[in-house]
């Protein structure tokens, strides 16, 4: 049977396709900055000059020249035809390919629900252009009549047929009316009635400018509120995001913020912010997390204050975590949507808000401390618990230190102690392949995030021989180990990996014990549990390998502030001592600037 692949398809596979995620495929990717980078697959090349841009959907090698979209990268790849590429990318989203037999039809069908949504909007237009209250009530809400021309806003009249009888009337048959869902049956099938009667309406555009559903609001308190279009052949409520056809049109692509409602989209782009979207009055899907983290480099999230918003937020932080987004949050004054706020406020005190925003990790922890009153004993300890369940989805040791240091500041409990409940408990995500025996450590101290970073990097090496030549070649100095006894174990390693694929564990451990009879180190390696995502193996290798740095160059910062120290106290400096003094300056202003890099700051 023949494919028919037409202009709708190419760019539904482009919607739909993430270029990072197929690329990944034949190239270790890393994050630099706002793209992607790595060693290109086109020509050989020491230094990665490959690089892949997630807001844009292209990649660019800058050593050979190649460069295009998801299409262009998989024919030159996999030697591909421009059709084979296209409807290999079909498969792998799911999107449905029709055969020649069926696409005259099938289009024909598609054209004309386009055009049937084309004629609604213009008749809901000049609907609400000829009828004094909704226009009122528009404009009372600051919305003006360039906002509403570049929305398309309309009014569907408190009438039962009146847009059933217009369409009738441009030569559509009701039948399709009612398949795009403007109309519904009346009961016995006795003729149909219009599905929006006196409503505010939204034209749902696309990112090729079409229509492809409608939202209604009620002018009163009456119910329900909001009333969308169902979903048809054209339209999926959970596949698209209201106003990302203007960001798409407008926006820099720098942040992307995620409101709730069609008014807090067009308030805000009344007043100048125009990189708003909402969803379609559903929860937040995986599709829409993927359209949030490909028009914006930044996603923030900024809902409703009351207990549904803050239901709705926590649900969207999971979804755009699987989605690899960590968004920041948005807190607004109690009782005040984004639509109020901007209104009373103005756009600087909006832009203002996003300084303030605070990632999902303390929007969770400052919602658990909200519940308790931590001047009570058990309510500190159960805050303290509810924390821990949090912090355990960090796999960055750093990050987990430094929050578990605030939470032993606000709650007086000792920093080992919620260490042990953050780490000692269970595990959440991967667990190391070969089964150990259930022998109590004997020395059960909380070890530092830096200790504890470089037992998890010995017991990566010795898991997979994979794991060892990536920890290698990101650790350019053994010194970074600070334990002598991991160190040695580290030589051990590398010498037993020589020319092997895999190595046998308790042998290498063996040979340690003939040099270190100490068996304290022998039963920590052997009760050491790791917990860590295999998905993400090489960012938590990274992390790893970063708080063995930053601990390296915090002692060494400590040291220059010492020497800085005794130098500032002494009362006449000899010229030696001044130029000592700068040069310890200098090396301090380095180190924190390396120390700055590491945390990303």
């Amino acid at each position: 049977m023949t494919i028919y692949v037409d202009d709708e398809l190419i760019e539904k596979v482009k919607d739909y396709s993430d270029i990072v995620d197929i690329v990944s495929d034949y190239v270790q990717l890393r994050r630099s900055g706002a793209n992607y980078v790595g060693l290109c697959p086109f020509h050989n090349e020491k230094s990665p000059s490959f690089t892949v841009s997630e807001s844009k959907q292209l990649y660019h090698c800058f050593g050979c020249g190649e460069g295009g979209d998801v299409i262009s990268f998989l024919m030159k790849i996999e030697n591909l035809d421009f059709i084979e590429a296209v409807k290999f990318l079909a498969g792998k989203y799911n999107i449905e390919v029709q055969s020649k037999r069926a696409d005259d039809r099938y289009l024909k069908e598609k054209e004309r629900l386009y055009l049937i949504n084309r004629e609604a909007a213009r008749f809901f237009f000049r609907n609400l252009t000829n009828n004094k209250r909704p226009l009122e009530y528009l404009y009372n809400r600051q919305i003006d009549s360039k906002t509403i021309r570049r929305f398309g806003l309309g009014y569907a009249l408190n009438s039962w047929d009146s847009l059933h009888t217009y369409l009738l009337n441009k030569g559509f048959k009701s039948e399709e009316i009612e398949k795009i869902g403007l109309i519904g049956r009346k009961s016995g099938n006795n003729g149909y009635y219009d599905k929006f009667r006196d409503r505010i309406i939204f034209p749902i555009i696309d990112l090729k400018s079409r229509v492809i559903g409608f939202g209604g609001r009620v002018l009163d308190d009456s119910m329900p509120k909001y009333l969308n279009s169902s979903d048809s052949l054209i339209f999926n409520k959970g596949n698209f995001l209201y106003g990302l056809n203007l960001v798409n049109k407008y926006s820099d692509r720098k942040k992307i913020l995620l409101v709730e409602g069609y008014m807090d989209v067009i308030s805000l782009f009344a007043a100048g912010v125009n990189y708003a979207v909402a969803s379609l009055g559903t929860a937040l899907t995986e599709r829409q997390a993927k359209l949030l983290k490909r028009f914006g480099e930044e996603v923030y999230i900024c809902f409703d204050s009351d207990p549904a918003g803050i239901k709705a937020t926590l649900r969207a932080i999971d979804i755009l975590l699987k989605a690899d987004v960590k968004p920041r949050i948005i807190q607004l004054p109690a009782g005040m949507d984004p639509d109020e706020y901007i209104k009373k406020k103005g756009i600087i005190e909006f832009e203002k808000l996003f300084k303030k925003s605070i990632n999902h990790i303390d929007y969770k922890i400052n919602l658990a401390k909200s519940k308790y009153d931590l001047e009570s004993i058990e309510d500190k300890v159960e805050f303290t618990q509810e924390v821990a369940r949090i912090l355990k989805s960090l796999d960055s040791p750093i990050e987990q230190d430094a929050y578990i240091k605030k939470i032993s500041e606000d709650t007086g409990i000792s920093l080992e102690a919620i260490q042990a409940e953050v780490r000692g408990k269970g595990s959440r995500n991967f667990k190391s392949q070969q089964r150990k025996p259930k022998i109590s450590p004997v020395d059960t101290k909380v070890v530092s995030a830096s200790m504890k970073a470089e037992l998890d990097l010995i017991i990566l090496m010795m898991e997979d021989r994979d794991y060892f030549d990536l920890i290698e070649e990101s650790l350019d100095n053994i010194d970074y180990f600070t334990n002598e006894d991991f160190k040695s174990l580290y030589q051990i390693i590398k010498a037993s990996y020589n020319g092997k694929t895999s190595l046998d564990r308790e042998g290498v451990l063996d040979l340690y014990a003939k040099e270190n009879p100490d068996p304290k180190i022998l039963e920590t390696v052997r009760n050491h549990q790791i917990n860590y995502q295999l998905t993400r193996i090489e960012e938590i290798i990274g992390d790893l390998i970063n708080t063995l740095k930053y601990n390296k160059l915090e002692k060494e910062r400590n040291k220059i502030l010492k020497q800085i120290e005794v130098l500032e106290n002494k009362v006449n400096r000899s010229k030696e001592e001044e130029v000592a003094l700068l040069n310890y300056c200098l090396e301090l202003t380095r180190l924190n600037k390396e120390i700055k890099l590491i945390r990303h700051e």
